[in-house]
């Protein structure tokens, strides 16, 4: 706006007008480039002396204005904002290590972490072995017995009575086995006492022909002198015994009384289970846990095999040589199938000491011709035919389980490490593979089906 003079006033913020040649009181109204916000008519167009508040929207006018006033009460103070705006070069932490030893360092911290994981998980098994461990055989028989009662079930069986004809027909075979074990072995006692009494010269002649100087007489003294010596020790483990058996007696409660609900309801208790799992991921799970139990299934069908033939082929070696006890090495040899690697081995040792024993060293090494031969057949023909199709796994990897298992578990460790192992196996490449089908296209008591073996490449 214009002063009452005729003169142009001074813009605000102290900007001053640029004179003309043509701004004289004689050459009529004065011209000035200056806007004049305040007339009706005023022009828009900016001088190059305006304010910046005219020229500059975008709000860099009041840091110019600040800049400004600090420029006029002569401050040489930067501002604080473009202070702390301004780049600095401050080497991160980092930057400092070198990118070996970091990525070293995280790797061996994950690694920790994960152990630590492990053995707080071991030790909770360790703790707990005597819930843990019946389950485990739980899951076991269940693997074992589930198909027969599916196959009842769909001949129109009721799955109630279905499972009570195969929980009946299965203890009633245990009990059975059991029974003729049992009495055999007391039957059989006086007679391989008698044996092994008439075999002390063969034995003694046997252990002359070695270079170590071994008095079969003497040493069966000592181990009865040792015997009556520690009397007092053998019964505090009777009392420890007892005491296992205790334990032994309600883990078999407990894994009689779990079968029987895995076996009538394993499918509703699967599906609770399966809720664990977020649900983004819970379809993957399922067929990762399908596949792992067609595993299971596999395994156990394929070793309850592999344990007939073993039984049968040294049974009928013991029964053509005249050794006694059978049935019980039988048996025994049975039962250790169920452990890879080294059940056949141990059970077969036994076979051949029973035979040196009550029958003397020719039908001793008859035992042991026999028992090679029937491992050789496991190994070669048994174990890749049946236990190849069922579990996928390396020789190392069964061996290294077996060894974990001991260390960890014992016996019951060396049981369950392969059946583990092969459940896990299943489970990780299912979650591993890109694609995967949907849970009800995999039938876990299917083996060949649920797992088929990997497309050949090319």
């Amino acid at each position: 706006m214009t002063e009452r003079t005729g003169r142009p006033a001074a813009p605000a913020g102290g900007g001053i007008p640029r004179p003309r040649h043509d701004d004289d009181p004689a050459h009529g109204t004065p011209r000035d480039d200056t806007v004049d916000l305040q007339g009706p008519g005023a022009s828009r167009t900016h001088d190059a002396t305006a304010h910046p508040d005219d020229t500059h929207p975008d709000g860099t006018a009041e840091h110019h204005r600040a800049a400004l006033s600090d420029s006029g009460t002569g401050s040489h103070l930067a501002d604080p904002v473009a202070r702390a705006a301004g780049p600095r070069h401050r080497p991160t932490p980092q930057a400092e290590i070198p990118r070996p030893l970091r990525i070293a360092s995280e790797a061996v911290g994950r690694m920790l972490v994960i152990a630590a994981g492990l053995a707080l998980l071991v030790f909770l098994v360790i703790e707990l072995r005597v819930i843990v461990v019946p389950m485990a055989i739980a899951v076991l028989l269940t693997a074992l017995l589930a198909p027969l009662v599916r196959w009842l079930h769909e001949r129109r069986v009721p799955r109630g009575i279905a499972t009570a004809l195969v929980m009946v027909g299965g203890l009633a075979a245990l009990g059975g086995l059991l029974t003729a074990v049992v009495s055999t072995l007391v039957d059989g006692t006086s007679q391989v006492v008698a044996e092994v009494t008439d075999n002390v010269g063969s034995l003694q002649g046997l252990a002359d022909a070695t270079p170590f100087r071994i008095d079969v007489g003497v040493l069966g003294d000592q181990v009865l002198q040792a015997v009556r010596d520690n009397q007092q020790t053998l019964t505090s483990g009777a009392v420890t015994t007892a005491a296992t058996v205790g334990e032994i007696l309600a883990g078999f409660a407990l894994c009689l009384f779990a079968l029987i609900f895995m076996l009538y309801d394993g499918r509703r208790i699967w599906g609770f289970v399966r809720l664990l799992a977020p649900r983004a991921r819970r379809s993957r799970v399922d067929v990762a846990a399908r596949r792992g139990f067609a595993s299971l299934v596999g395994y156990v069908r394929a070793t309850v095999l592999v344990a007939v033939v073993d039984a049968l082929g040294i049974g009928l070696g013991l029964w053509a040589t005249g050794v006694p006890f059978v049935l019980p090495l039988a048996a025994l040899v049975f039962l250790g199938a169920f452990v890879p690697v080294i059940g056949a081995v141990l059970t077969g040792a036994v076979a051949v000491l029973v035979a040196l024993a009550t029958e003397g060293p020719v039908t001793a090494l008859i035992v042991l011709g026999v028992v090679l031969a029937v491992q050789q057949l496991e190994s070669h023909v048994l174990q890749p035919l049946l236990m190849g199709r069922a579990v996928r796994l390396h020789p190392l990897a069964v061996a290294l389980g077996v060894a974990v298992g001991v260390v960890v578990a014992g016996i019951a460790g060396a049981l369950l490490a392969v059946p583990l192992l092969a459940v896990l196996t299943a489970a990780v490449r299912s979650l591993v593979a890109s694609r995967e089908v949907a849970p009800r296209a995999v039938d876990p008591l299917r083996p060949r089906e649920a797992n088929p073996p990997p497309a050949l490449p090319g």
